[in-house]
């Protein structure tokens, strides 16, 4: 068993917007796994989303780097934007090893990932790379009652009602979403009119 390396969250997602949904539960799981680090992904083209979901990669990227700048324990990777095509999970766990091989790593899932976990490419292989963390979302099956994954651990984490679908929504209404973002990504949605219809 490794022993040398930090103790790797791993957070991937669309972050189309990132919010503070986001950073709470990765807060609260890096505390309950002692973890060293967090390692925000966001993907170039997910699998599981609609086509036109992708636009926008590199300000996704700095929307994300906005979110995490100033915690100790979050940081950023573009492995994902990097790389052509759609973004698989095992591909992304496989580079962070060559990177990090020390690093013993977590992979932090909502409970609807977990749920279709069974459907991603060589999902078998994955818990040798990482072990999967279940994290419950407001709307979805407690943990408890999730799909089986070899070392699978559960995390309780804050129920936070909040999703980049419905901040997209809310800006194309024109309601205000200043309680759902930090300030950082308000401005630079706002300087870039980055969801302006």
């Amino acid at each position: 068993m490794k022993t040398s390396g930090k103790r790797t969250g791993i957070f991937g997602g669309t972050f189309n917007p990132p919010h503070f949904g986001h950073l709470i539960v990765a807060d609260h799981a890096a505390h309950e796994l002692a973890l060293d680090r967090i390692i925000f992904v966001p993907s170039f083209i997910s699998p599981h989303k609609r086509a036109g979901e992708e636009h926008a990669a590199e300000h996704r990227m700095e929307m994300v780097r906005l979110a995490v700048t100033g915690h100790r324990s979050f940081e950023v990777s573009d492995l994902e934007l990097k790389r052509p095509g759609a973004s698989y999970t095992i591909d992304t766990l496989l580079e962070l090893h060559s990177l990090y091989p020390d690093d013993l790593f977590f992979l932090l899932l909502g409970a609807d990932n977990v749920a279709e976990f069974h459907t991603w490419k060589s999902h078998e292989k994955i818990p040798a790379l990482a072990t999967v963390v279940a994290m419950n979302r407001p709307g979805y099956r407690a943990p408890e009652e999730l799909p089986a994954i070899s070392g699978m651990l559960t995390v309780e984490v804050p129920n936070i009602q909040i999703s980049s679908s419905d901040i997209r929504r809310r800006l194309i209404e024109g309601r205000d979403i200043r309680y759902f973002i930090p300030d950082a990504i308000l401005k630079y949605i706002q300087q870039t009119r980055l969801y302006d219809s």
